[in-house]
């Protein structure tokens, strides 16, 4: 071991002695490095069977579910490791809602802990707020978590390439169709000379109206191939 590493080894030795990690969950001693226990990791739920295309959960294997063959979406392909239950929700709605940064840490921490066997893009561009809503929550979710990722992978992080030009309803009070006509024309391009691969983050799928609505940003600034990147996918609401 080299001298840098035993730095490293002795500083994590160190926090675990000052400030040892504690489940967000349940309040046991946390493991392996993160502040959840091995129990409350175990129940978390994965997304291993999905379709391909926009991870929508499926019973068995399948290259597109029923809706990507009826409409593909914009994108051409998806990696979101979770399915949106219990508990996995719980930290999402701790990080997002109350300002949770500890559990934040955790949720990037458990997505770098999925990565998959695959070309990964020339960058990573997280789904923005509008200036209105970063003013209230005061960070944006997607850009806390794009941020490990892009560090991990050795990835740029374009975080302030793609912009929310229009103030918009909060999507959790709406239908899908709702959501599609309430993100339309909401987002624009503030960079040229995008690169033809680029991973499109967010935290949490469920109709996939906004990121449908970025990719088509994406594609009209040049991008030849996307890849939608989310932590988590919810079954999609249905009009």
């Amino acid at each position: 071991m080299d001298a840098l590493s035993c730095w490293f080894a002795a500083k994590d030795a160190l926090q675990r002695f000052v400030l040892p990690h504690c489940c967000l969950l349940c309040g046991a001693a946390g493991e392996d490095a993160i502040d959840l226990c091995r129990a409350c990791t175990a129940e978390l739920p994965r997304n291993r069977t999905c379709c391909a295309r926009c991870a929508l959960p499926l019973a068995e294997p399948a290259a597109l579910c029923g809706a990507c063959q009826k409409r593909p979406p914009p994108w051409d392909a998806a990696w979101v490791p979770f399915r949106y239950a219990w508990p996995l929700d719980r930290l999402e709605s701790r990080f997002k809602f109350g300002a949770d940064l500890a559990a934040g840490r955790v949720l990037s921490t458990l997505w770098l802990r999925e990565m998959p066997d695959a070309a990964w893009p020339a960058l990573i561009v997280p789904v923005p707020l509008h200036r209105t809503r970063l003013r209230q929550r005061g960070y944006n979710q997607a850009l806390e978590l794009a941020r490990p990722l892009s560090r991990a992978l050795g990835v740029p992080l374009g975080a302030y390439h793609l912009r929310r030009v229009r103030a918009t309803s909060a999507q959790t009070e709406l239908g899908a169709q709702a959501r599609r006509r309430n993100v339309r024309g909401a987002f624009a391009v503030s960079e040229t000379g995008w690169p033809p691969h680029v991973a499109l983050v967010d935290d949490v799928m469920t109709t996939s109206a906004t990121l449908e609505e970025c990719s088509r940003a994406l594609r009209r600034a040049g991008v030849q191939r996307i890849d939608v990147w989310a932590l988590a996918r919810a079954p999609s609401i249905r009009d």
